[in-house]
């Protein structure tokens, strides 16, 4: 294909690269199976520069298919010529495309043609050309002067607004002058709905500098009708640029001429243009909002995970009380009560569950009332001499969502909502990835502006993100649920739905080939899937790393050639450092999957996610009313945007480290410096109770 030489320069890797991961993904390949299992095909590309292909490949045929309406739209009106079709064959920029197609764009019937139809065309004509026959042509107009000449202009108007190198003229000065200006609409000013936009009211500055989070919000704003927004250059540039093309002389026609320029430039051309600005402004914006959006939901779905540990979990609350829940160490409910805070009762109810149920960690949500049941349960464990469950505090973000949804009511059918939402709670200290796939993940609160941006391509970007980490972290397929085995590559919920099935009906699976077994898991399926999926109590040892089936008589040759056994290979380093890789090699496998082998081998089904460490807040702090300028708090980062990080201190409300007080050097990106759910000492440096806001530093 023609374009796939501008993919390759666009990403900056060789053209042959392009071509074979684009195979590949035609071929039905996933991403993460393309990242993991074919790198000598595509040159050991990584999961971002395959979904850079995936998304440049499906643009160009976007625009393919725009340029086949394009010609055959002109093809009907009989106006294609050789020269105008090579054009369009040859251009690979939609912008360049929709300006060579705007002559002969269908429309509604515009001032100009209004013109064309009482036959002021060849008026116009001879006016633009500013000879003296257009002078003559004027001097003889008569009593009809003024109707003709409105014509005229309008006809020239359009040209004007046609041309190509009028609209990148006037696209260049957008580019490098234009500045955002915004204006709160009138009566507005005291609309109580209308002061989170305060800051908003009156701003001027370059288009080109904007931030994406001001801009998402400037558009939030506009859109509930509080301000209007203009985007603008310099207009005496713009029409001197217009002028440097279209004014030749001095003399009537001239005149002429310059009055068409300047209303082509107000009412046809500046606001065209705007409106492409304003389009890619926002989408550019949209793009960082998404792109930051989906680094913190990578984050929070690779948060360590405790394990299979027995949990006693808590949905704080003071007037209904704190649901609690017992889950086994697979996460089953296996009993539910209400305790209350600063109640005696249930100070003892909660030691009783402890010692029944041999407790062995205790989950606490975030929300309201969580310090208050923190304390309570901390004064329960007080009575406890040995083995004293450990203490966390968990995320509830999303928790209500998952507990209302069809998911959980098919969880858990008998029982309510509250009960749903603390089990999720315990289940998400035990395994957040697991847990967390079953929400929507615009739902998490990770991000920022996630309602404003394009939905449909945060949706895209936010499933390739769960996609992504599910296959990085592997599946166990005996334990899994469909919620999670859904996003294993080459699955999907009817194939996910049939495992678990299969399961139910047959037993857990002795083996991967056990697999192929399940109803639909084809060849090609299985493919995809297998090396992602593990198989912990296995007579192959390799069904629990993430060695494909594919290489299988790889690693059988290597222990072949030792004269030992595959899980010999596995759990003896010094046999392993006599395989000589090279020999290995064949026109099928390289040293990049060798080397991959070779990691399996030394930390077969090993859990990239780090350990969980216990850790909670100052004791002394629980409201915005506790804090001091000048205090050094422990914190924990819920959130991460482009100008800074919000961090919960533990006072029902999150305060922010803005990116100028992240370090002591200038950083570009919050993530040089903080992670999703990082436990941090900051400084309080400024607070406003009347707005709700705390100001905090990493620079303690």
């Amino acid at each position: 294909m023609k374009f796939l030489g501008l993919i390759a320069n666009k990403i900056g890797i060789a053209e042959k690269q392009v071509e074979a991961t684009v195979a590949l993904l035609n071929d039905n390949a996933t991403i993460p199976f393309i990242a993991r299992y074919r790198k000598e095909k595509t040159g050991s590309l990584d999961e971002v520069q395959i979904a850079a292909i995936a998304d440049e490949y499906h643009r160009f045929l976007e625009i393919d298919d725009r340029k086949a309406t394009i010609l055959k739209t002109i093809d009907e009106q009989g106006k294609l010529t050789e020269e105008l079709k090579a054009r369009i064959e040859q251009s690979w920029d939609l912008t360049e495309l929709e300006d060579i197609y705007l002559p002969y764009k269908p429309h509604r019937k515009t001032r100009a043609d209004v013109a064309r139809e009482q036959g002021y065309e060849p008026l116009a004509k001879a006016i633009f050309e500013q000879k003296r026959e257009g002078d003559e042509a004027i001097r003889r107009l008569g009593e009809r002067r003024e109707k003709a000449l409105q014509g005229a202009r309008d006809i020239i108007a359009e040209w004007i607004s046609q041309d190509e190198q009028a609209r990148n003229s006037i696209r260049r000065e957008f580019t490098y002058s234009a500045l955002l200006t915004t204006k709160v609409v009138k009566g507005k000013e005291s609309d109580e709905e209308a002061q989170k936009y305060r800051d908003y009211f009156s701003v001027k500055e370059p288009l080109k500098r904007i931030t994406s989070h001001r801009l998402l919000a400037i558009r939030r704003a506009e859109a509930e009708g509080f301000i209007r927004v203009d985007i603008s250059p310099d207009s005496e540039k713009a029409l001197d640029k217009l002028a440097r093309l279209f004014l030749k002389t001095n003399s009537d026609t001239t005149y002429q001429v310059e009055l068409a320029m300047e209303d082509s430039y107000k009412r046809l051309l500046k606001p065209s243009i705007e409106t492409e600005f304003a389009a890619a402004s926002k989408e550019k914006a949209d793009e960082e909002a998404i792109r930051v959006f989906a680094q913190n939901l990578r984050q929070l779905l690779l948060e360590s995970p405790l394990g299979q540990k027995r949990v006693l979990a808590l949905d704080p609350g003071f007037r209904t009380g704190c649901k609690t829940v017992v889950l086994s160490a697979q996460g089953d409910l296996l009993y539910h009560t209400v305790v209350f805070v600063n109640n005696v009762a249930s100070t003892k109810t909660l030691q009783q569950l402890i010692a029944q149920y041999q407790i062995e960690a205790i989950a606490i949500g975030n929300g309201t009332a969580s310090r208050e049941t923190e304390q309570m349960v901390r004064v329960a464990l007080e009575a406890i001499r040995h083995e004293v469950p450990q203490v966390f505090v968990v995320s509830e973000s999303g928790a209500s969502v998952y507990s209302a949804s069809k998911i959980a009511r098919e969880e858990f059918p008998d029982e309510d909502v509250t009960v749903r939402g603390a089990v999720s709670i315990g289940r998400r200290l035990m395994d957040p990835l697991a847990e967390l796939v079953k929400i929507d993940p615009k739902s998490i609160g990770v991000g920022q502006y996630q309602h404003d941006v394009n939905q449909a391509r945060l949706g895209e970007s936010l499933q390739q993100t769960v996609e992504s980490v599910v296959n990085h972290v592997g599946v166990d397929v005996n334990t899994a649920s469909k919620h999670i085995l859904t996003y294993v590559s080459g699955l999907g919920p009817a194939l996910a739905q049939n495992i678990v099935n299969y399961r139910s009906e047959n037993g857990a699976f002795v083996n991967r080939k056990a697999l192929l077994k399940v109803p639909k898991m084809g060849a090609k399926t299985f493919e995809q899937a297998a090396g992602f999926l593990r198989i912990t109590n296995s007579d192959n040892p390799l069904d629990n790393s993430a060695v494909h089936p594919e290489s299988y008589s790889i690693v059988e040759k290597m222990a072949k050639d030792l004269k030992c056994s595959v899980s010999d290979l596995m759990s003896n380093a010094t046999l392993r450092e006599k395989i000589d890789l090279p020999r290995y090699v064949s026109d099928k496998v390289g040293m990049p999957t060798l080397q991959d082998i070779m990691r399996e081998l030394e930390k077969p089904s090993r859990d990239p996610r780090e350990q969980l460490e216990e850790w909670h807040f100052d004791e002394n702090v629980h409201t915005i009313d506790d804090l001091q300028v000048g205090m050094v708090l422990p914190g924990i980062v819920t959130n991460i945007a482009n100008f800074g990080a919000f961090v919960d201190i533990g006072v029902h409300k999150d305060g922010l480290v803005h990116i100028s007080e992240m370090a002591n050097r200038r950083i570009s990106n919050p993530n040089e410096v903080v992670s999703l759910h990082q436990h941090v000492r900051v400084r309080v440096i400024d607070i406003d109770k009347g707005r709700g806001r705390i100001q905090l530093s990493l620079k303690v």
